[in-house]
């Protein structure tokens, strides 16, 4: 079988995907985006997201959540790069810092917060995730929630029984695409 490589077009804010195969790219040249109290965010996929894996890049500074805590029913992982954080995982707090790895299996209810931080994710898209009739990928009805827990609300990261997800998420300014801007620092 061969397999193509994927077109990488330089925008304003920095390569992005536009095509399916294998490529490579530094995350210090990929398009990010950002929002105020939410952090900076990369997928490294462009304008396409990966089919099997949801593979991002995160920066976050003090205070600021990368999720409302939640679960899915399928897996995720966190690799801390740089700084600290804390997680808040089944009602427990932990701290974080350079180099912890965190797992959380199908079901696990959990986010992070920045401390600040920079965080490489992985997750499974086998069971959380369609492609609906617009092709864009979507949340799968009933597999995945945000749940209410004290730790989290008092970190900022949680929400108040009977919130919807976009709710929860409305206090943040949309996502807007940017270049990057020197925000990952040489961790070796």
């Amino acid at each position: 079988m061969d397999v193509s490589e994927a077109p990488l077009v330089q925008s304003e804010h920095g390569l992005v995907r536009t095509g399916e195969g294998w490529f490579v790219v530094s995350a210090r040249e990929m398009r990010w985006y950002e929002s105020e109290g939410w952090g900076k965010f990369s997928n490294f996929g462009g304008d396409i997201l990966f089919d099997q894996l949801g593979i991002g890049l995160t920066v976050l500074g003090p205070g600021q959540p990368m999720s409302m805590y939640h679960w899915e029913s399928d897996q995720e992982d966190f690799l801390i790069l740089s700084g600290t954080a804390t997680l808040i995982v089944e009602d427990q707090e932990r701290r974080l810092r350079q180099w912890d790895f965190v797992h959380c299996p199908p079901y696990t209810e959990h986010t992070i917060v920045g401390g600040p931080c920079v965080i490489f994710s992985v997750g499974s898209r086998e069971r959380h995730t369609e492609i609906g009739p617009d092709g864009r990928r979507r949340g799968r009805e009933g597999e995945s929630a945000y749940a209410v827990n004290e730790t989290a609300i008092r970190y900022d990261a949680g929400i108040e029984p009977g919130t919807s997800q976009d709710e929860a998420y409305a206090r943040f300014p949309p996502r807007t695409p940017v270049r990057y801007g020197g925000w990952l620092a040489d961790i070796f």
